[in-house]
């Protein structure tokens, strides 16, 4: 093991802070070593702040109809093979009351930016769910809007926000993106909707096109600083119909190891095992549960539009991942010593 590495780990837990070169000499020093080293301090950090216990979210996939046109995204505007669809207020409504049945007291509503569905239907919807749920929380993730929108997202009662950031590297944003897409416009959604009040999440791809050391650094730099409630990433996996369709994915290793890292720079950090984890390795979510992440979010979706929403190719679609097999997860969550806990599992102050 990179003695160095375990110098900058053990500083990492201890004080929570790296410069900038340390977190790339970190990323570029990830070895099989390095990053079992890492996992286990992250895992033993997780315990000291939320003990066993796996906080699970019902994800329900309101639309894949997006008016950006991400080089990477499955859903992407120019996506002519793309099946698209947008669930009826009453259809997302129908989902969470399933969900709360099968123990679930939070529901990401999440989706392309779909301008048929505006802000006032987000809120009806919001408060639907608020008013005859009041002990869950609603997260939405549901893009960039001004930021007299994501205030009346707020009066209605949703209580989180996430909006991935995909790179922190300015550079690298726009080699992601179309050019109408404006990396200052996102991160000015990131600040207002900390600032009105949202539980506010984040987050990277991991092995994206063009990443480095250096970008990487970047990430995790803005991440310590900006300090979210939650924060998402998973690894790069392309979708044929895209222009990166042809490009190598991330890997599942690299994942887990900056899951430790975030966990041993923000202990409280709800952090999420994600879907793409689980489609690239059959067990990368329970690695990634091992390495410090304690969340998980599982599909309430309509089956007969799961599929649809192909962020990536590959996606899992059916079966465990499914908020319906409670008990096969927990199962997958009990293997590593952990639990799931019937909880909104807000971010600890």
């Amino acid at each position: 093991m990179n003695n160095d590495a375990k110098k900058l780990i053990d500083r990492l837990a201890r004080e929570h802070t790296l410069s900038k070169e340390d977190y790339a000499f970190l990323v570029r020093a990830q070895d099989e070593e390095t990053a079992a080293y890492a996992g286990a301090l992250a895992a033993g950090v997780r315990r000291e702040v939320y003990g066993t216990d796996v906080y699970i979210r019902g994800l329900i996939e309101i639309g894949n109809i997006c008016r950006n046109d991400c080089l990477y995204c499955g859903i992407r505007r120019s996506n002519t093979h793309a099946d698209r669809y947008r669930l009826t207020e009453d259809e997302i409504f129908e989902c969470a009351c399933e969900g709360y049945t099968l123990g679930f007291r939070t529901f990401v509503m999440q989706g392309g930016e779909d301008g048929a569905f505006g802000v006032d239907s987000i809120c009806r919807t919001v408060r639907r769910i608020k008013r005859k749920f009041p002990d869950c929380a609603v997260t939405l993730s549901l893009g960039e809007f001004p930021r007299e929108d994501y205030e009346a997202m707020f009066a209605a009662g949703a209580d989180r926000y996430l909006l991935r950031h995909e790179t922190a590297d300015r550079t690298h944003y726009e080699k992601l993106h179309p050019a109408e897409m404006s990396f200052e416009n996102r991160m000015r959604c990131l600040r207002d909707l900390k600032d009105i009040g949202f539980q506010t999440g984040c987050g990277f791809m991991v092995g994206s096109p063009f990443q480095t050391s250096e970008t990487l650094a970047e990430d995790l730099k803005f991440i310590e600083t900006f300090r979210p409630a939650m924060c998402g990433i998973g690894p790069f996996i392309p979708q044929k119909d895209t222009p990166f369709g042809d490009r190598p994915a991330g890997t599942a290793e690299q994942t887990v190891y900056l899951l430790s890292l975030l966990r041993l720079m923000q202990p409280k950090l709800l952090l999420p095992a994600t879907t793409a984890l689980g489609t690239i390795l059959p067990d990368g979510r329970e690695r990634g549960l091992a390495a410090g992440a304690n969340v998980v979010m599982p599909n309430l979706s309509p089956l007969s539009v799961r599929k649809k929403y192909a962020l990536y190719d590959g996606k899992l679609c059916t079966g465990e991942e499914a908020a319906q097999c409670i008990g096969c997860l927990s199962r997958r969550v009990q293997s590593v010593g952990a639990n799931i806990v019937i909880d909104r599992g807000d971010v600890k102050s």
